[in-house]
């Protein structure tokens, strides 16, 4: 968990909106791949690691806020 305090908050706030919302039009991908998760219609191998992909650094952010918050309780 080291890691994780390490780790700039700025730069994953930039990071995870970058990659979380690219790319821009049509539709970001985390979105399309998350409908596509509960659709049940996730069942390409580029297609999952397209959701792992755009979706590692917003997980990585919110899992540091979270450890953020429980070590300032």
């Amino acid at each position: 968990m080291a890691f994780i305090d390490k780790l700039p908050l700025l730069t994953l706030i930039i990071g995870a909106l970058a990659l979380g919302l690219a790319p821009f039009f049509p539709e970001p991908h985390l979105f399309e791949k998350t409908r596509m998760l509960f659709n049940g219609t996730l069942v390409k191998p580029l297609d999952i690691f397209d959701l792992i992909m755009h979706a590692s650094l917003p997980v990585l952010l919110a899992v540091k806020l979270g450890r953020m918050a429980y070590l300032n309780m």
